[in-house]
């Protein structure tokens, strides 16, 4: 064998260290952020909708108690399962009508983990594939 003993162990250690340090990126976050324990239903105006991994992302205005427009972002699954449920890029447009119910962050910004989405034709559309 070419090579010491010793560097040998330093790049076995070097790359278990690289494996460790890596390992937090392929961790999923799922849905800490989100006051599960709650459910929120928003009527509101579609502004942008990003077809994107690792979440689909709805941007959207809504009014609050007061009649006051608030800016909002909610979090879908990914775009593969979303297609699978029938979704694509031009499922949400912007200017479309919608209802959305789901979990707020616990933080209180505008942002929710939705749960249920009726589309701009009054119908529930598919969140998950079957």
């Amino acid at each position: 064998m070419s090579g010491s003993p010793k560097k040998f162990l330093i790049f076995g250690v070097s790359m278990v260290a690289l494996l460790l340090a890596s390992t937090p990126m392929f961790a999923h976050h799922g849905t800490a952020a989100f006051d599960i324990n709650n459910m929120v239903t928003l009527k509101a105006t579609v502004t942008d909708f990003q077809y994107i991994n690792p979440h689909a992302q709805v941007y959207f205005q809504a009014k609050n108690d007061k009649g006051e427009v608030e800016q909002w972002q909610g979090e879908l699954t990914a775009p593969t399962k979303l297609g699978r449920a029938g979704w694509n890029k031009h499922t949400l447009n912007p200017g479309d009508s919608v209802t959305i119910s789901g979990n707020p962050a616990k933080n209180g910004a505008h942002t929710i983990w939705i749960r249920k989405l009726i589309g701009p034709d009054g119908m529930p559309l598919q969140l998950f594939e079957d």
